[in-house]
């Protein structure tokens, strides 16, 4: 048995002091949104609020886990910490739709009695959301486009400031139009949106965690591109994952031709990683070779 694999240093970055920031920022913004939607009688700006107190959780799970994956591996725990971030994207995800589900109930509550709102409270605050917001959205934009945790992180402060856009749009209706029944239909789409944005985040680390093969490739073509070697008569029992967004791993026993030596095998192992990197993106390889067994020859065999 072989396995290879190749080792990548992330460079010294800002994550850990923007998303410090963020949560800081987020902090100011719920504790003033909760004061100005009692105050206001704006669902609106309530629900905003809950929703920037979930971004606070979200943000402080996204650091912790930032925090653990960079530590090193050790003999109890052989992959590190590597997973931390994928399990807070999963978590993420999950609490903005989860939130996206209250919101509807109160909304549909409130629509149903409307109120009375102090709308200039509700365009003041509104704009202090889209300022702060929009501010951590442009600290942590550059990282969310090569992480998952970042990117969680970044959805849930990006939803944050389209909520408060909404939230000044149906300030400046109620406060020159009078139509307080936009409150809860602002409501409802801040919702809606926060379920479209958090299900494919929810459905990309749910398949990474559950060990899936990645969507973008394909076992059956795989096993061709390997097969192609004059040496090899067939790949099979093989197990494709996802150990973070970096890491995809990839082992299988190789069945040959001919009894070849431990030094060719090195030869061909080498070769097939090779077409592995470069053609299907997999950097850690863990290779059975095999000559004449007797055992099942299907691409998938259940363990």
């Amino acid at each position: 048995m072989a396995h290879s694999h190749s080792h990548s240093h992330d460079h010294p970055d800002l994550k850990g002091r923007n998303l410090l920031i963020s949560i800081l920022l987020n902090i100011i913004i719920t504790v003033a949104q909760v004061i100005g939607g009692i105050v206001s009688g704006s669902l609106a700006l309530l629900s905003d609020a809950l929703h920037n107190f979930s971004d606070v959780l979200s943000l402080i799970v996204s650091y912790i886990a930032d925090k653990y994956s960079k530590k090193e591996a050790s003999f109890d725990k052989t992959f590190g910490y590597k997973r931390a971030e994928i399990i807070a994207a999963f978590v993420n995800a999950s609490t903005l739709i989860v939130v996206a589900v209250y919101l509807v109930f109160e909304a549909v509550e409130r629509f149903l009695n409307p109120q009375e709102i102090e709308s200039t409270l509700v365009i003041w605050l509104a704009l202090l959301g889209i300022i702060a917001n929009g501010f951590s959205v442009l600290l942590l934009k550059k990282n969310a486009k090569e992480n998952m945790n970042m990117r969680s992180a970044y959805l849930h402060l990006l939803t944050d400031m389209s909520a408060s856009v909404a939230v000044l749009i149906g300030g400046l209706l109620m406060k020159y139009f009078g139509w307080f029944w936009v409150d809860s239909l602002l409501t409802v789409l801040i919702a809606i949106y926060l379920v479209y944005m958090g299900y494919d985040l929810l459905k990309s680390s749910f398949k990474i965690l559950m060990l899936f093969t990645p969507d973008d490739i394909s076992l059956e073509k795989l096993r061709e591109a390997i097969s192609k070697h004059p040496e090899i008569n067939n790949v099979h029992h093989i197990h494709i994952w996802q150990l973070n967004e970096k890491e995809t791993h990839l082992e299988a026993h190789i069945d040959f031709n001919k009894d070849i030596s431990l030094s060719r095998f090195d030869e061909i192992l080498n070769e097939v990683e090779e077409v592995l990197y470069h053609d299907f993106n997999i950097n850690h390889v863990n290779i059975q070779p095999e000559y004449n067994k007797d055992d099942p020859k299907d691409i998938i065999v259940q363990d």
